[in-house]
This record gives structure tokens, sequence and C-alpha cells, in this order.
């Protein structure tokens, strides 16, 4: 065993920390699909591609499904959904690497290398309690989340049982912006629940937010730092544009939410929330939206959420760094700068590679989809912006997809958690031409 042990360290520690991520990832999917293969988990019959699909759509943090998981998986099964979740919110290495340190073992350096693959952080952040953050953070944000979630279920009516397990799930599913949920029609049910939707709200847009910027607010509240980054005051400002740019166009064009008069500010503020979060849960069937507002959340869940998140995305740090690329290049300066900071070369470098690699990504699979699949383009494409960006929103089509189609969704899910980037690195770069991206300045892309 310690043979087997000591060949297997001698292998993650030959690989580049891009490398590590991809075979963990892979692991870790690998585990939860052979689990969810076992008919033990099971109330009724499943494909083992469909296994497949859930289970990387789990570890994604996705939430697309090919079958409902209330009505496919018993209570353990829809545990072991929620584990794998859970990992791909907050990252594989950041349960390992907290082990650790509370067992007082020092992270090592493969440690290190590994979490900054994973988590982009602007200097001056201490690895060490960014961790132990993250885990905190996680655990009373969910915490409060599923106490408010029962007390809402049960004003609703949910039977005591159910309201206990539901609200744990969804919980850690809306806080790791997973999108699963154990009813089958999402929370349409729920629209006009103003405290069951104030809660999804209030978790996916924790989640989406950042580590990053959990522990700068945290380190400004007690004192540690003077300032917020400006990382923090990047992200925050894209959030607040896109959501209110989001809400007002679902609110003024979208016809199927006229007649709600009651609700309609409500319906419109969360679906603009949903897609730009990438927490996947709707209100309203996605599929009853005219084209010029799919094409309005196709575009928020191509941005995503924010670096070192439980979202997915391109990331509203990368989009701001094009947009200044772009205002620069009009006004034909030599420096690109956003708000009066510098953006340094390297940070441009990564920005566009991710925006072509999105584009890239998004455009062979809506060609491989309209190949496999005799469905709409737009349905297509807005399936497979929801997958790369591991958002989980659909019109409905998710479940009639061919075995290839599922095959080529199963794939982009799994990237698109990975990271564009990452995977390309994993791929691609030799470990002795690798070169450690370190921030220049403090913008996170």
């Amino acid at each position: 065993m310690k043979k087997i042990t000591k060949t297997y360290r001698k292998f993650q520690l030959s690989l580049t920390p891009q490398q590590n991520l991809l075979y963990g990832f892979l692991t870790y999917t690998i585990i939860g699909w052979a689990l969810l293969c076992v008919p033990f988990f099971h109330k009724q019959t499943i494909s083992i591609v469909d296994n497949l699909f859930i289970a990387t759509s789990a570890i994604s943090t996705t939430g697309l499904v090919t079958a409902s998981i209330f009505d496919t998986y018993n209570g353990l099964g829809q545990f072991i959904i929620m584990l794998l979740f859970q990992i791909g919110g907050i990252g594989y290495m950041t349960f390992t690497s907290f082990i650790l340190l509370s067992k007082k073992s020092p992270l090592t350096h493969w440690h290190h290398r590994v979490l900054n693959a994973e988590f982009t952080m602007p200097k001056g952040f201490e690895l060490k309690d960014f961790l132990k953050s993250v885990i905190i953070f996680t655990f009373i944000v969910e915490t409060i989340g599923a106490l408010c979630f029962y007390i809402a279920f049960r004003q609703e009516g949910v039977e005591h049982n159910f309201a206990i397990w539901s609200s744990i799930f969804h919980s850690v599913s809306a806080f790791c912006t997973a999108g699963f949920g154990l009813y089958n029609n999402s929370f349409e049910q729920f629209s006009g629940n103003t405290s069951i939707n104030t809660i999804i709200s209030v978790l996916a847009i924790s989640g989406s937010l950042g580590f990053i910027v959990v522990t700068d607010i945290w380190n400004r509240i007690v004192g540690k730092t003077k300032n917020i980054t400006f990382t923090t005051k990047i992200i925050f400002g894209a959030i607040i544009t896109l959501l209110s740019i989001g809400t007002a166009m679902i609110y003024f064009f979208e016809p199927s939410v006229n007649h709600l008069s009651e609700n309609k500010l409500m319906i419109s503020f969360f679906q603009s929330m949903t897609a730009l979060t990438t927490v996947g849960f709707n209100t309203v069937p996605i599929g009853s939206f005219s084209l010029g507002i799919m094409l309005i959340i196709i575009f928020l869940m191509y941005v995503g959420a924010s670096p070192s998140g439980t979202g997915g995305g391109l990331k509203t740090t990368t989009l701001t760094a094009l947009i200044a690329i772009m205002w620069n290049r009009i006004r034909n300066n030599k420096q690109v700068t956003f708000l009066g900071k510098v953006i340094p070369l390297e940070r441009l470098y990564v920005a566009t590679s991710i925006f072509m690699l999105y584009a890239s990504v998004i455009f062979i699979s809506t060609f491989l989809l309209a190949i496999t699949e005799n469905l709409p383009l737009h349905q297509i494409l807005f399936e497979t912006t929801s997958a790369i960006s591991t958002v989980g929103l659909s019109t409905g089509i998710t479940g009639n997809l061919s075995t290839w189609g599922k095959l080529v969704i199963i794939f982009v899910m799994f990237i698109g958690r990975l990271g564009l980037l990452t995977f390309g690195l994993a791929i691609l770069a030799r470990k002795n031409k690798l070169k450690t991206i370190e921030d220049e300045s403090d913008l996170a892309v």
C-alpha cells in the first residue's frame, strides 16, 4: 500500500497544477458516476449515460439533467448528488487542504501551486486565511440558508421531513450555484413567493460574488486592510450594472411576463440573477421567452459570475478587461487602463484567450448538436451556452437529446467547470515552459 501511495505521489508531483486539477475533477466525476450507477440508490431505472450526465452536471455545478432527480434517485442518491455539487462548488482541493490545516499540518509547495491555479487571487492574500474563510463562510451561509428555506417551505405547506431535506439540498445547491432541485419544474410553483425568491437570490449572489470578495470584505471589517481591493470594486460594479440591465430588459420587453403584474419585477430580477450568477433555477418556463430576451439571457450566462466563486462563465472581471481593451484602443491609448488602473499585459492576454476559447467551444458544440439533434438553432445555442457557463437553464430540450448530444454536453460542462484556459494548459502546455501568472496589480481575471 505504501508503495502504491508513493508511486501515486510521484505521479502527482510530475504533473502541472492544471493537469492536477483536470485529473482531480475527472476522478471525482468518475467516482460520482460509479456511485450513481448502483441500483441501490435508484427509485427507477436510469441509463449509464444519464448517470454520467448527472454526475458531470453535479461536479461542474451546472444543473442540467436528463431525468428527474427526485423521481429517479432515493434519499441516498440525492445525497451523493448534493455532495458532488458541494465539492464542485468550492473546489475539490479546498477540502483536502482544509483538512490538512485543521490537523495543523502545513500546506506543501504542491498544494500552493494547485490552489493558486484553481483560485486566481490578487496579491496580498494569504492562502491559509483564504481557505479558512472559504470553508467557514460556506458553512455559515448554507446553514442560515437551510433554516430560512425550512421556514419558507413550511409556510407553503411542505411536509415536515421533506421540508428539512429540501431545505438543506436547495441551500447547498443555491450557494454553489448548482441549480439542482427536487421539484421537477424548478421553482415555478413558488414564482410568487417573495421569501423563497429572496433566499435563493441571496445565496446565489453570495456564492457567485467570489471568495476573493468575501475575504476582502472580512479583512476590511476586522481591520486587516484599510481599503477593499480594485477587484472587489470591479466585481460589485459589474454585477450591479448587468443585473440592472437584465432585469429592465425582461421587465419591459418580455411578453410572457406582462400578465404577471403583481410579481413582474421579482420574476424579471430573478431570471436575470439566475443567469448571471449561473445558479440555474427558474420561476417561469424559459422556453416561453421571446427570442430577443433569450439572447439577453444567453449574454448574461456567457458573462457569468466572478472569479474564485462558485459560479461559472467568462467572469465579470474578464468582461471589464475586454471592455477596457476596446475603449483604450478606440482612444488610441498606449496603455490599457480601467478606472484609473493600468491592467497588466499578462492579464489582457488571459482575458482575450478566455474570450476566444469560450466563443470557440460554444461555436463547435453548437455545430455538433446542430448535426446530431433535430432542434431549432436558438434552443441549441441556449443549451450549449448554459453548459459551458455551468448555468443549468434550459428551454426544455435536455432530456430529449440523443446519446451523442448528451456526450457533447457532458464534455462541455466538464471543461466549463474546470475552466477553458486551465483545460487548455493541462492538455497542451509543457511543464518546463509553464510560467506562473502572478498578478502585477490587484485585478484578478
